[in-house]
C-alpha cells in the first residue's frame, strides 16, 4: 500500500441527518473521485440503503456497501483523534476556524502520526451542524463561497475537501519517504485521546463542576463551550485524559458527592 493511499484510508467522512439519499450517493461518488472510502451516516432522514443514492454515486457503490450509520455523532466519532466540522455561520465563541486549504495541511499533519484517524463532519443540507454538534470538533472549516450565492451542494462541499486533502497528501508524498513517529518534535509516550475518551471527560467534567457549585447549567454562561475549546485545543492524550479524570474523582470525594 502506498503512503498516499494509507494516510486517505484515515479519513472518515461523516454525513449529519442528510434528507436526500441523491445526496449520499453523490457523497461517494466525490470521495471515490479523491481516494476515501470510509463514510458514516448520522441519522439519515430518508431509508438507507436506496436506490436513488445508488443510482447518484455513479459507480462508488463499493463505498455505499460499506457505508456505516449510527444514531449519535458521538458513535461515529469513534477512534477519530482529530474532528473537523464545517460551518457556516458564526458562533457566539470563536473556535479555530480555517479554511479548506488550511484545513488540508493540518489534516496532513494528523494523519502522518501513527494511528490517528481523522473526520470531516458535514451537517444538514438545510440547516448545518448544531452547536452541540460543532462542539464535537476540534476545528471547523468554511469554504470561502460566494456571499452572493453561497449556498454549497453536500457533494460539492465534501469534493472541495477532500480534492484539498488529496493534493497535501500528494504535494508531500515526494517530501517524505515513511511516515513520521514524532508528532510533537520528539517521541511521545501516550497516543492522543480519541472522542469517546474526551467525550467521556467532559461529561465527568460537568458532572463535578456542578456538584462543586461552580457551574449553574440553569445559567450555563457558555462555562462548558469554553472549557471544550480549551481541552480540545490541548489535544491531551489518553494519560493526561486518564490523570484529568483522577482529579475529578477526588474532587467529588472531598466534596462528599462521590463515595
Amino acid at each position: 500500500m502506498s503512503v498516499q493511499s494509507s494516510l486517505l484510508d484515515s479519513v472518515r467522512i461523516i454525513l449529519v441527518g442528510t434528507s436526500h439519499p441523491g445526496n449520499i450517493g453523490g457523497v461517494a461518488r466525490a470521495m471515490k473521485n479523491m481516494g476515501l472510502k470510509d463514510l458514516w451516516l448520522v441519522a439519515p432522514r430518508a431509508q438507507f440503503p436506496h436506490p436513488e443514492a445508488e443510482f447518484r454515486s455513479s459507480g462508488a457503490t463499493d463505498i455505499l456497501e460499506n457505508t456505516q450509520v449510527a444514531e449519535q455523532l458521538e458513535d461515529a466519532l469513534s477512534g477519530c483523534t482529530l474532528v473537523a466540522g464545517t460551518s457556516a455561520r458564526s458562533r457566539h465563541i470563536p473556535w479555530p476556524l480555517l479554511n479548506p486549504r488550511e484545513l488540508a495541511g493540518r489534516l496532513h499533519e494528523e494523519l502522518e502520526q501513527p494511528q490517528h484517524k481523522v473526520a470531516l463532519v458535514f451537517g444538514r443540507e438545510d440547516r448545518g451542524l448544531s452547536n452541540e454538534e460543532l462542539h464535537l470538533c476540534h476545528l471547523h472549516v468554511n469554504i470561502p463561497t460566494n456571499p452572493d450565492f453561497s449556498s454549497l451542494n453536500l457533494a460539492a462541499a465534501v469534493q472541495v475537501l477532500s480534492y484539498e486533502l488529496r493534493m497535501s497528501v500528494l504535494e508531500h508524498q515526494g517530501q517524505t519517504g515513511q511516515v513520521a513517529d514524532q508528532p510533537f518534535g520528539t517521541q511521545w509516550d501516550a497516543p492522543l485521546a480519541d472522542s469517546q475518551a474526551l467525550q467521556r471527560f467532559f461529561e465527568h467534567l460537568e458532572t463535578t463542576l456542578i456538584d462543586i457549585d461552580f457551574h449553574d447549567p440553569d445559567n450555563p454562561r457558555q462555562l462548558m463551550s469554553r472549557l471544550r475549546r480549551l481541552y480540545l485545543r490541548a489535544r491531551p492524550d489518553t494519560t493526561e485524559i486518564n490523570m484529568l479524570r483522577g482529579i475529578l474523582t477526588s474532587t467529588q470525594k472531598v466534596a462528599g458527592t462521590k463515595k
